[in-house]
């Protein structure tokens, strides 16, 4: 199995997992950068997998269905390119040979889902849109802070060697963010100047390793001291004891950060 991001836009990706032979692409918001890549290495493209209905993942459904005659998933309660075929949390899909789990993560969308397999070429995968970045976590368009909070510990609640691919490559910005929320986070600063390494010389820095996350993302973090005491600093209302209200703190001081 080989995994592959194919950028996009200014920031995307559109993942790219095949066996040799056959393929599945996720949220592409382009079809070109997918069709290029079918092409190149001489791919069948078996689905288009969707884990919202925003356009930067959805736009080139159509012509990428069109040109190869994918099958396409996506949220049952989304307005994704029809026809698409629809899931829901708890539900199971077969693709690429491999058993792929669906897991509800309201937030970003109301109806997001992720993707999980345990087990692609020995380790885990993980497809969740723009719920979890690494170093941080999407904007709350449709979902409520308690949604995304429980989303987010579902996927952390995910082995710890789950290869995270998220859809934007927004680390270094929200690594710099997590900088000010733990100054003294010394994991923060190590996978900061990784990072940093990875992109000067074009690199992707995803996908991201979900017990790195863990270590790293203050968005995973809201229960610990430190990142509550943070988010008190910016809003001295914030409860320390409540997680919930943690992260919407964390959230709100991202969105002007």
């Amino acid at each position: 199995m080989h995994l592959l991001p194919l950028p996009a836009f200014n920031d995307n990706y559109i993942w790219l997992l095949h066996n040799g032979q056959h393929a599945l692409v996720v949220d592409p918001g382009q079809a070109a950068p997918a069709l290029a890549a079918l092409r190149r290495l001489d791919l069948q493209l078996q689905a288009i997998v969707v884990t919202h209905h925003h356009g930067d993942h959805t736009g080139g459904v159509a012509e990428l269905r069109e040109a190869t005659g994918a099958r396409v998933y996506g949220p049952a309660t989304e307005d994704i390119p029809q026809p698409c075929e629809p899931l829901r949390g708890g539900d199971g899909l077969a693709l690429l040979g491999l058993q792929w789990q669906v897991i509800d993560v309201p937030g970003h969308t109301a109806g997001h889902i992720a993707y999980y397999c345990a087990d692609v070429a020995g380790q885990p995968v993980l497809f969740c849109g723009d719920t979890l970045f690494s170093g941080g976590c999407g904007r709350l368009f449709e979902g409520t802070p308690a949604q995304m909070h429980a989303s987010l510990s579902a996927l952390a609640a995910l082995p710890a060697h789950t290869q995270v691919c998220a859809a934007h490559e927004y680390t270094l910005s929200n690594l710099r963010f997590a900088q000010a929320v733990e100054p003294d986070n010394q994991d923060v600063a190590r996978y900061l100047a990784h990072c940093e390494q990875l992109r000067e010389r074009g690199e992707p820095t995803l996908p991201a390793q979900l017990g790195n996350e863990l270590r790293i993302n203050p968005f995973l973090r809201s229960s610990l001291a430190p990142v509550a005491r943070a988010a008190q600093q910016f809003d001295p209302s914030t409860p320390s004891s409540d997680p919930v209200a943690v992260f919407a703190a964390l959230r709100r001081w991202k969105n002007q950060f």
